[in-house]
C-alpha cells in the first residue's frame, strides 16, 4: 500500500529548524522550509556588508539539516559546516556560506544559487527563503530603546536586557517569496519552532502576506516551544507568553504546542544562569482551540562550537528525532 505522503512546512530558522528538518527528513513525506531572512550578525553582517547578497548561515543550515549523508554528499554536507579558524579575513567564516557567495556570482543570482545547491548536497525537501527583500528587524522596548538590527537584538546591551519588546517589524517592509505562499497553501502541517521567537520565528511573519496566508491555511498548526528563556527577547517568559506573542500574528490559528516534559542537564543550566536564562515555565492549559502536547523532546548533550564562532550559540536543543516522532504523530 502506498504511503499517504503529506506536505510538512517548518517555519524558522537557525539551529531549531535545522533540529526540527534533520528529525522529519527520515520520514517519507515532502518538507519545505521557510526561512528568515534578516539575520545581520556573524558571518551574515560580512555577506551583507561585503558580497551584497542577503544573508545564508540559516539556509545552509537547512540544506544541510536535509541533505544527503551518505557517499560524496556527507563528505560535501561536513564540508558546508566547517568554519574556518585560521586565514586573515576568513576566520569565522563558513565554508558553505562563501560557496554559496561565489555561486550567486556565477550564476548571477541568489535564488539559483540556493536551488543548485540543494542540487549538489541531494537534499530531501526544498529551502525557501521567506522573501528577497533586503530588510532589517527592528525592536522597540518598553523602555523606549529602539535596536535595528537582528544580531543586536539577539545579543542586546545589557541595559535592555531585562526589558520586555513592545513591537517589531521589518524596515523596510519586506515582499513575500512567491514560493513560501505556494508551500504554505499546499501545506498539511506547518510547523513553528522552536528558535528564538523575535529573530527566528516572528521575522517570518513580518513578511506582508506570511501571517494571513498560515491563518488561512487548512493545514494543522504547530508551534514547539523553546526550551529555555531568552535573555533580551524573552527574559522570565512562560509558555504561555510565547503563546500570547505568536498569537499577537496568527490570532488562534495553532492548533496544537509541543512542550518539552523531560528534565535539562544540570550543567547546562548553570551556564545559562549566568546570563539570566532558564527553562520556560509550562503554565499551559488546554483550550477549546488549541491543545498542549508536553512530550521528552529534550537532547541530552550539550553542544560544543567552534573556537571562530563569536555569536551565541545554545547548549542544549530539541532531539530531532524525539521531536520528528512527536510532530508525526499529529497527522
Amino acid at each position: 500500500m502506498k504511503e499517504n505522503i503529506k506536505n510538512i512546512v517548518v517555519i524558522g530558522g537557525g539551529t531549531g529548524t535545522f533540529v526540527v528538518l534533520k528529525g522529519l527528513k527520515h520520514t517519507p513525506h515532502h518538507l519545505s522550509a521557510i526561512v528568515a531572512m534578516s539575520d545581520s550578525g556573524g558571518s551574515n553582517k560580512r555577506i551583507r556588508d561585503e558580497f551584497g547578497l542577503l544573508p545564508t548561515s540559516d539556509i545552509r543550515q537547512c540544506l544541510v539539516a536535509l541533505s544527503d549523508e551518505n557517499g560524496g554528499a556527507g563528505l560535501l554536507r561536513k564540508l558546508f559546516m566547517y568554519r574556518f579558524e585560521k586565514g586573515q579575513g576568513i576566520s569565522g567564516m563558513t565554508f558553505g556560506n562563501l560557496f554559496m557567495a561565489a555561486l550567486s556570482d556565477i550564476l548571477g543570482s541568489q535564488a539559483d544559487a540556493i536551488r543548485s545547491t540543494g542540487k549538489i548536497l541531494r537534499v530531501q525537501g526544498t529551502v525557501i527563503p521567506v522573501s528577497f527583500t533586503n530588510t532589517d528587524l527592528v525592536a522597540e522596548y518598553e523602555n523606549g530603546r529602539v535596536l535595528t538590527e537582528e544580531h543586536l537584538i539577539d545579543e542586546p546591551p545589557r541595559d535592555i536586557g531585562t526589558s520586555k519588546i513592545a513591537a517589531v517589524y521589518l524596515k523596510p517592509k519586506a515582499q513575500p517569496n512567491p514560493e513560501a505562499l505556494a508551500a504554505i497553501a499546499k501545506a498539511d502541517l506547518i510547523i513553528l519552532g522552536p528558535g528564538d521567537l523575535y529573530t527566528s520565528v516572528i521575522p517570518n511573519l513580518l513578511v506582508d502576506g506570511i501571517a494571513d496566508a498560515i491563518r488561512t491555511s487548512r493545514a494543522k498548526k504547530v508551534y514547539v516551544l523553546n526550551l529555555m528563556t531568552k535573555y533580551g527577547q524573552t527574559y522570565n517568559f512562560s509558555a504561555q507568553n510565547h503563546v500570547t506573542v505568536i498569537g499577537k500574528f496568527l490570532g488562534d490559528a495553532v492548533d496544537t504546542v509541543i512542550v518539552n516534559r523531560a528534565p535539562l542537564s544540570p550543567q547546562a543550566l548553570a551556564v545559562y544562569a549566568k546570563y539570566h536564562e532558564y527553562p520556560v515555565v509550562d503554565d499551559l492549559k488546554t483550550t477549546r482551540r488549541t491543545a498542549v502536547l508536553r512530550a521528552d523532546v529534550a537532547g541530552r548533550q550539550m553542544t560544543r562550537k567552534s573556537k571562530s564562532d563569536v555569536l551565541v550559540r545554545s547548549l542544549i536543543r530539541h532531539d530531532s528525532a524525539r521531536l520528528a516522532k512527536t510532530i508525526i504523530s499529529l497527522l
